[in-house]
């Protein structure tokens, strides 16, 4: 496992799972495989790792770095709201451990091809999987002001969004906006952030998320995993903003009034001060665990 890569809540999560040597457990979000390596040390050869993702580059990656494991390894290329389908397909329709990781690394986030960052000038990009028809540049140029003000307010939780919105449509009148660093630039004329972040970051998840349908995939995938988990089999999310972790604690709890789940993290659980020192980006994360009644 590469030595830049550093799982988030790994030991966290290894703490608070109960999970068997023949287990078969599902990585919805298997980037660099550093969740599923330390799985793999405690499965058997009766036990499997079924991972998804949209990129290609990760899956590869991930081979790699799955190539030793002594339990079985399929990786599929696909988004995870379509798990309970591809499980279905792989013959494997339960699961013991399903796990999500909503971050992004900071190879996704630094690709110029995916035009994420507003640290570095790129094309306004945003999609994930090359199979997404509308970018990031397309919804900046073409939504009305309000429907733009609306995703920027709603997906960033930005109070500057009809600004932000207003400006972007003036400007787009006489010059397309096409960069990442035309977008950024624009955000940072209406937005104060104090230093504490960049004016341009809550306007960039927003983006990001609608280009992705990021909420609306989680959602299926919290919605199917009663049906894939098996008795006493988990579900395990790390989030790292308010927008997705609402929707994991809403569906666990929804699931535990019906009968169907019992809420193993009462509160989500967060980095150390150590793990924060060692791994920055651990600091927003928030790890909910439910386990199927």
């Amino acid at each position: 496992m590469s030595a830049k890569h550093i799982p988030v809540l790994a030991e966290t999560l290894l703490q608070w799972i109960s999970i068997g040597k023949d287990a078969v457990f599902v990585d919805c979000t298997l980037g660099h495989g550093g969740h599923a390596y330390l799985i793999s040390k405690k499965l058997s050869s009766s036990g499997m790792i079924i991972g998804f993702d949209v990129d290609q580059k990760s899956l590869d990656y991930s081979a790699d770095v799955l190539a030793g494991a002594e339990c079985r390894v399929a990786l599929v290329k696909s988004n995870f709201c379509r798990v309970k389908d591809n499980l279905h397909r792989l013959g494997q329709a339960k699961a013991d451990l399903i796990f999500a990781d909503l971050g992004f690394s900071s190879g996704q986030v630094e690709d110029p091809d995916r035009g994420m960052s507003f640290q570095n000038n790129m094309p306004l990009d945003m999609r994930l999987n090359e199979d997404i028809e509308i970018t990031a540049a397309d919804i900046v140029n073409t939504a009305p002001e309000e429907e733009l003000a609306d995703i920027i307010y709603q997906y960033g939780e930005e109070r500057a969004s009809r600004k932000i919105a207003r400006l972007i449509c003036q400007r787009r009148q006489h010059q397309k906006i096409t960069s990442t660093g035309q977008l950024a630039s624009l955000t940072a004329r209406v937005v104060r952030t104090g230093g504490k972040q960049h004016p341009a970051t809550r306007t960039f998840q927003a983006l990001r998320i609608a280009v992705n349908d990021e909420l609306g995939v989680l959602e299926k995938l919290l919605q199917d995993a009663p049906e894939i988990l098996k008795p006493g089999g988990q579900v395990a999310v790390i989030s790292f903003h308010s927008l997705e972790d609402r929707i994991v604690k809403q569906n666990f709890k929804e699931n535990k009034q019906a009968g169907i789940y019992e809420i193993v993290t009462k509160k989500p659980l967060t980095a150390s001060e150590g793990e924060v020192r060692e791994n920055p980006r651990s600091r927003s994360a928030k790890l909910r665990i439910a386990k199927r009644v």
